[in-house]
């Protein structure tokens, strides 16, 4: 298939004609906005948590090593400066759609999981105790029940593997790591994103502010989408180029006859 035009397709002309094709994509996109805005606000299951369980709840309290503010920066702002980045050269506005739309359902589909996940859930924090207690003198009373609720809210900081997975994706289609020429260069540039959404996961566990089960189980929710759905495009992509190698052969065959008989 040939290459697109530079400057063929661009926001100014072609910007609205792509918004009103995928309107409905976009209108489940504010539905998921809608969840997740609803899974924050309804209450979270109450998990019973005897002294005996409080062993394991009881890591020293600590700051965020990496910020709440940053996490956007890292995990949606980063990927869509680089797919800007691509717009401005290839001038392709439905690549720049395609590729936002992409960016904010990866982003958004991870934060409902994890969020309705978390609700249901209601797993205390590593630092519990020290949360509730923080005289170190534990007076079990419906007020420290109360705040398990608070403290098992959805965790943003996993939801940048999400960002961040897309962006990998999005990097090994751009740059054509997977060619089969044998590049371990842009390999390591496609590997980066995900090396990174990984050090934000073990911040959490560092920062006693999740279990590792939890943000293992983050990080794949918000990786393994993208792999599924990559390895389903990437087969539907040779089917499709087999079906016109083959039908191209039938071609050739029949034209061979034509010129025997």
């Amino acid at each position: 298939m040939p290459e697109i035009q530079l400057g063929a397709h661009t926001f100014r002309t072609h910007g609205a004609q792509v918004a009103r094709f995928h309107m409905h994509d976009w209108l489940i996109l504010f539905l998921l906005v809608a969840i997740d805005i609803i899974l924050n606000v309804i209450e979270p299951f109450h998990r019973f948590v005897g002294q005996d369980m409080m062993t394991d709840l009881k890591y020293p309290l600590k700051d965020n090593t990496i910020p709440f503010w940053a996490v956007p920066i890292v995990g949606i702002i980063l990927p869509l400066t680089i797919i800007l980045v691509f717009y401005f050269i290839r001038r392709d506005v439905y690549d720049l759609h395609h590729a936002l739309l992409g960016l904010l359902f990866s982003v958004l589909i991870t934060a409902v999981l994890t969020d309705a996940i978390k609700d249901a859930v209601g797993r205390p924090r590593p630092d519990f105790y020290w949360r509730c207690f923080p005289d170190g003198k534990p007076f079990l009373h419906t007020v420290a029940q109360a705040l398990v609720s608070e403290l098992n809210t959805g965790c943003a900081h996993i939801g940048s593997f999400a960002g961040l997975g897309f962006l990998a994706w999005y990097l090994s289609g751009k740059i054509r790591v997977f060619d089969r020429r044998g590049h371990v260069a842009k390999l390591c540039l496609v590997f980066f994103p995900l090396l990174m959404a990984a050090l934000v996961g073990v911040s959490r566990v560092d920062d006693y502010w999740h279990h590792w089960q939890d943000v293992f189980a983050g990080g794949l929710l918000g990786w393994a989408p993208h792999a599924y759905l990559n390895m389903v495009a990437e087969s539907q992509s040779e089917n499709r180029a087999s079906t016109n190698h083959g039908s191209h052969l039938t071609v050739r065959e029949s034209e061979f006859e034509t010129v025997q008989v």
